[in-house]
């Protein structure tokens, strides 16, 4: 689904082609030489630094694999040296030198984080062994903390199925973000999963054990929309006979995930964009304002540039939302990945129906790939599971069923002038009229096909109950 071990054993090839740098920190330049030299027969690449100022700004600028620190420097001394790796969680092993005398000085380092510590003279044996496991142990680190990644992208976003370069990218930026309190706007067309990136993002942050609050903005009618997001007390209006928790307090604790924002309504956004501001709220009818711990999570498929200029969207608070904007590809610019979650879908919708799941050959596969999938991963959930049906006796299936395929547009097209000939036609004729128990008959009978005559998916799907479906195939000789 996402990077594997291999391409990050590829990635850590490649970076075992460079030579380990090793960053020398001392005021004295004999003691630079002598450590450059040493550092330079072991097969590492020696930089130097004169004092902990030089240190700290080759810190930041150069990727270094490990520091030799003295203690005693002008300007930052090692101690300072050592705070500043800590503030910016800069995690480099780091070897004390010092003279004999000062290994309280030293101890006082290991704390603060320090590898080991060497004393002056320098034991180059020592020296070394010391370098050799600090680097060994650092690598080790490192393999460890991205293998613990990738089990951690892999759990959270199982349902986001994709190898591309774009959804990666996507990832990325969600797992950067992820553990951080900032509000966050995830933009893309609909049906390319942005719930699911909001669910995902949700689990991998510390408010996981939260409530995560689902809410359809534009589901939110004007007369229910602040009852509904902020609540009210008993007796707040016509209908309210008990206290009701809004949808900001139900995310006490937890993440508020505002679902097309970009559709809620312009009365509204103000009183939104406050609870955001302030983590107040107050309940229609109610007179004191409650506290509430939550982080927000939107989601649309709309321009904002559009909306804010024809002030149907407040500039102030599309500024509050996207502290850390996401945009998530459209399916057309993931073409590597179509195949795969189309295979994905068709497996799952196989499985749960009972079907042995057929190949694609290469001509479905380029028409996969070719079609425009405005729907996006929604619309080819629903094209596979169409193709499913109609394919189920099949080995191989050499069309899907969108409305650009060949199969699909014939059959589409004739129902759809047929359709059009009736809505012309201000008066059908005896003869064209189809006695109805000869429809409800048809439409049993493809149902429960279409259900691999499963009588309890086939009353699901008519939306009758099993009593009533059996005495209509019995009635229609179906059984």
């Amino acid at each position: 689904m996402l990077e594997s071990y291999h391409h990050t054993t590829d990635s850590k090839k490649e970076e075992s082609n460079r030579k380990n740098k090793v960053l020398v920190a001392d005021d004295e330049q004999s003691s630079r030489i002598m450590l450059g030299h040493f550092i330079k027969k072991m097969g590492y690449e020696p930089i130097y630094a004169i004092d902990g100022e030089e240190c700290i700004e080759i810190l930041e600028r150069e990727e270094i694999d490990i520091l030799l620190l003295d203690i005693h420097m002008p300007k930052k001394d090692g101690f300072e040296v050592m705070t500043y790796l800590k503030d910016h969680n800069i995690r480099i092993p780091v070897i004390m030198v010092t003279a004999s005398h000062e290994i309280p000085k030293t101890v006082r380092c290991i704390k603060m984080g320090a590898y080991e510590y060497l004393t002056k003279p320098l034991d180059t044996e020592r020296l070394q062994i010391v370098l050799r496991n600090a680097l060994s142990e650092s690598e080790l680190h490192d393999t460890v903390k991205q293998l613990q990644k990738e089990l951690k992208t892999k759990e959270l976003f199982h349902n986001i199925i994709g190898q591309s370069l774009a959804i990666k990218q996507t990832i990325e930026q969600a797992l950067q973000v992820m553990d951080t309190e900032l509000n966050v706007l995830i933009l893309g067309e609909s049906g390319t999963g942005k719930e699911l990136f909001a669910q995902a993002i949700h689990e991998g942050s510390r408010r996981k054990n939260g409530p995560f609050v689902s809410v359809n903005c534009a589901a939110i009618s004007h007369e229910l929309a602040e009852s509904l997001l902020f609540g009210h007390v008993k007796g707040a209006f016509t209908g309210a006979n008990n206290d009701h928790i809004g949808f900001f307090e139900q995310a006490h604790k937890g993440t508020l995930f505002l679902d097309e924002i970009g559709d809620m309504d312009a009365d509204i956004q103000a009183k939104v964009l406050r609870a955001i501001q302030e983590r107040k709220i107050r309940r229609v009818g109610e007179k004191i304002e409650r506290s509430v711990d939550f982080r927000v999570i939107s989601a649309t498929n709309r321009n904002f540039t559009v909306a804010i200029n024809n002030n149907s969207f407040r500039e102030d608070l599309y500024y509050r939302l996207e502290e850390y904007p996401i945009f998530i590809p459209p399916l057309r610019d993931r073409k590597d990945d179509i195949v795969l979650i189309a295979k994905h879908f068709l497996e799952e919708f196989c499985s749960a129906n009972n079907i042995k799941p057929p190949l694609f050959s290469s001509e479905a596969q380029e028409e996969m790939k070719n079609y425009h999938w405005p729907g996006n991963v929604r619309e080819l959930k629903n094209a596979i599971q169409r193709t499913a049906i109609r394919s189920k006796n099949l080995n191989e299936i050499h069309s899907v069923m969108t409305p650009g395929s060949r199969e699909y547009h014939k059959e589409d097209l004739s129902r759809r002038s047929t359709n059009e000939e009736e809505k012309k036609s201000p008066v059908s004729s005896p003869s064209s009229i189809v006695p109805l128990d000869q429809m409800e008959r048809q439409a049993i009978e493809d149902a429960y096909r279409a259900c691999g005559e499963n009588p309890t998916k086939t009353a699901q799907l008519l939306g009758i109950g099993r009593a009533t479906l059996y005495r209509k195939l019995k009635k229609f000789g179906l059984n």
